[in-house]
């Protein structure tokens, strides 16, 4: 044999023991062992992450032992992806409760406005904030609470629904006795009492304007987080409120959200088997969540925003007291409640555009010299409350979003007044004085901000958001030239336009559009993909607002029927349906709730002649039907609810619609016909519903028409996305559960997903729908939020 060959094994000798004395010993290389997690498969990103609630309830065992994807014991906790810990766990209480410490220790209160008596001055060292006082409490019932414990006091304030109090002693031997005796003490339902140092400012005094600082940028003032009393306010910001999420990167940011919304669709699944009926089989989609981790369906992901800072094309900045006592025009930096009123400047929110940062500076340079009063919060009286910047974009292509500020051609601006005790001459004077400062410092800028009109709303609630047919006190347009803003003398509504979809839109000063533009596109063309649009479609838009959703869509069904309560948005939209030449859309002005029973027996039910077609004028907008013109006693208009009041930005409220008592709709005529029932072999709804969700009788009748097979939720809120579908999706009840009597008043402390439940057990007998898909859409870089999208089927 060829010992030179390679290809050739030797043979092994047939004496192995002479072999092993010949040949040198070899070290033989030890297995490693294998760790236990490299046989195990890939962990779930929320393995561990949340305790076993059956381990806990069954005397520390459970039936899936090890391979249980929950914690049996805070040893096996681990934190989730965002950082937190299951809020049943002893370490995430424990950190409640530093936190909640950290909260009562950091100092004075936020508050720089104080609940004076006319002529009553008090001095800032004889004054303490009295936090954690229950919200029920006035004004008489804290004076008792100070003469049951024997203190001695000048003045005491409290305002019904706030946690706060204000009390003025004479001494600052009073004031030592009070802190001694009240700070810490328990009152209430397991509240706290904290005394904190307090700065008035009463609105109606002079107060003293900062001088501006010496130093140089390099330099930080030594007092720059103190007020004027040398209380020194720790930690919070505009920013911190308004984008709480902008420290995090982008990526982390959509990673948070989509997490978040995991654990919402999880309590979807939870709270429909709760709510499924006895002696009823589970649907289909719950029994499979379990393979899809408690999810009703698969959350496809989130699509992200095209535009991530400065994106909003709406902003409303808060008229008050800053920190250091001056008119400031920006963001609340806390809740009113727990007693904050100090407004800060929007400079470092990421989500303002830079033309909405430097209006409101012009007008918080302008309330400098302002001979009338900001708005205080805690007596409810003074004059400026609020500014809304409004931008209109021109029609632009994605090569320049990242340019996309240049694109804004059009901006209103709306400022928010009460004119309540001011004499009239001087308010139209000073407003017209705002006009001119306004129109001289947009032209002086380089290059010149774009400003198309102001107007003027007078507003005499509680609350800054103002219904939607809060009368407009003034309007100034800025007409072609350089004359800058003029009053109108004749009944002018003001508008700007944006595009959504290569489409123009027309906006009115109280109409609801999306704040994000760039990403809305991606949102209504995902709705349309899933809604399984064709020539043979019926589309209901419900909650359409301007008529966005409908009207990008109207190309690819045969008709679409858009509900909206607010009668200006539906001005708009009719305006909007001719301006793009669209004649296939109707849309009726009334709550959802009282129309859409009608509306769907007209359309699926009635007759209808052959020949007959919608036609939209050319010459007239179209004639916008109400709510009185439509019967709609067969389904009885819904309970009182407050779904019908708020919008997506918190401001729309129930507006009334006869053309004789709204100047909007004088103009507003055309010919309204239908189309053959026969064309609509296919039936779809979309639903855009406010904060709070849909009505429940909206539900019901979704829920009870036969011939609606496809639905999509467009949701600005899960939690009340949750609450809808599970009485969309759960099975009726055999039999029909009795209604509570009229003295039940439990219902006032379950949540919205128990309320749900407790309604689905009343539902009429018809076919559920259940979940398909879901996918969310961020249109709020930033923040927590994010628009969540679902198909239902049935």
């Amino acid at each position: 044999m060829d010992t030179h060959d390679s290809s050739v094994l030797p043979k092994l000798p047939e004496n192995p023991s002479h072999s092993e004395d010949n040949l040198p010993e070899k070290r033989k290389r030890e297995p490693e062992p294998v760790s236990e997690t490299a046989l195990a498969p890939p962990q779930h990103a929320l393995w561990k992450t949340s305790l076993c609630s059956y381990f806990r309830r069954s005397d520390d065992s459970c039936s899936h032992g090890d391979s249980c994807r929950y914690a049996h014991g805070e040893s096996e906790l681990r934190a989730r992806p965002d950082n937190s810990w299951d809020p049943t766990s002893e370490r995430a209480k424990k950190i409640a409760k530093i936190c909640e410490k950290e909260k009562e220790e950091e100092g004075d209160v936020m508050m720089t406005e104080a609940l004076e008596a006319e002529g009553e001055e008090s001095s800032s060292g004889l004054s303490k904030c009295f936090v954690n006082l229950p919200m029920k409490w006035s004004s008489d019932q804290l004076r008792n609470f100070l003469d049951e414990q024997r203190i001695l006091y000048k003045s005491a304030k409290k305002k019904k629904g706030m946690t706060v109090g204000f009390v003025t002693f004479e001494s600052d031997e009073q004031v030592k006795i009070a802190v001694k005796e009240l700070d810490g003490k328990s009152i209430g339902n397991n509240r706290t009492l904290k005394l904190s140092g307090v700065n008035p400012r009463s609105f109606e005094k002079n107060n003293k304007v900062e001088k501006p600082s010496t130093k140089s940028d390099g330099e930080a003032d030594e007092d720059d987080s103190s007020g004027p009393n040398g209380s020194v306010v720790k930690g919070r910001s505009a920013r911190d409120v308004v984008t709480p999420l902008g420290h995090m990167s982008y990526s982390d940011q959509l990673e948070h959200k989509k997490n978040s919304l995991t654990q919402t669709l999880k309590r979807l699944t939870r709270n429909a088997r709760k709510a499924c009926p006895n002696g009823v089989t589970l649907p289909e989609w719950i029994l499979k969540s379990r393979e899809i981790g408690g999810l009703p369906c698969k959350l496809e992901g989130i699509i992200e925003s095209p535009l991530i800072n400065g994106y909003r094309n709406k902003c409303e900045f808060s008229v008050g007291m800053s920190l250091q006592g001056k008119p400031t025009v920006g963001f609340l930096l806390g809740n009113f409640r727990e007693g904050v009123t100090a407004v800060e400047e929007p400079l470092d929110c990421q989500n303002v555009s830079r033309i909405a940062c430097r209006y409101a500076a012009i007008f918080q340079e302008f309330l400098q010299n302002s001979g009338l009063p900001v708005w205080n919060r805690l007596n409810n009286n003074g004059f400026w409350r609020q500014l809304t910047v409004r931008e209109g974009r021109s029609s632009c292509q994605t090569a320049v979003v990242n340019n996309l500020e240049t694109n804004i051609s059009e901006v209103m601006l709306m400022v928010q007044v009460c004119t309540v005790g001011f004499d009239d001459g001087q308010v139209k004077g000073e407003l017209e004085h705002l006009a001119r400062e306004f129109s001289k410092v947009s032209t002086s800028e380089s290059p010149h901000l774009p400003l198309t009109a102001l107007v003027i709303q007078d507003h005499q609630g509680i609350s800054n958001a103002a219904p939607s047919d809060a009368p407009f006190r003034y309007v100034f347009i800025n007409k072609e030239g350089d004359c800058g803003l003029q009053i109108a003398n004749d009944f002018v509504e003001p508008r700007i336009h944006d595009y959504i979809n290569n489409l123009r839109f027309s906006i009115s000063p109280s109409a609801f559009f999306q704040v994000n533009s760039l990403a809305a596109e991606k949102l209504y063309s995902l709705a349309g993909d899933w809604a399984g649009l064709g020539p043979d479609t019926l589309l209901f838009d419900v909650c359409c607002g301007t008529g966005t959703i409908g009207l990008t869509l109207a190309h690819r069904v045969g008709m679409v029927v858009g509900i909206e309560m607010n009668a200006s948005a539906v001005s708009d939209a009719q305006r909007n349906a001719e301006i793009n030449s669209i004649r296939n859309c109707r849309f009726v002005c009334g709550k959802a709730e009282d129309v859409i029973g009608s509306l769907m027996k007209e359309y699926l039910s009635a007759p209808q002649k052959p020949d007959e077609l919608y036609v939209t004028s050319q010459d007239n907008v179209p004639e916008i039907d109400t709510a009185e013109n439509i019967n709609s006693n067969d389904f009885g208009p819904g309970p009182e609810s407050n779904s019908s009041s708020i919008d997506h930005d918190n401001s729309c409220s129930p507006s009334k619609c006869p053309k004789d008592e709204n100047p909007l709709l004088e103009n507003c005529t055309s010919e309204i016909k239908s189309i053959p029932e026969q064309q609509f072999k296919n039936v779809v709804a979309i639903v855009d519903p406010p904060r709070v969700g849909l009505h429940p009788t909206v539900i019901k009748v979704l829920r009870t028409q036969a011939r609606l097979r496809r639905l999509v939720y467009i949701s600005c809120n899960p939690e009340s996305m949750v609450a809808n579908a599970i009485e969309l999706c759960t099975p009726s009840a055999v039999e029909k559960a009795e209604k509570g009597g009229k003295n039940n008043r439990g219902w006032r402390n379950m949540s919205l997903a128990g309320l749900a439940r407790n309604r689905a057990k009343c539902m009429p007998n018809s076919e559920p729908f259940k979940p398909i898909k879901a996918m969310a859409v961020d249109l709020f870089p930033h923040t927590p939020h994010c628009e969540l999208v679902m198909l239902l089927e049935r």
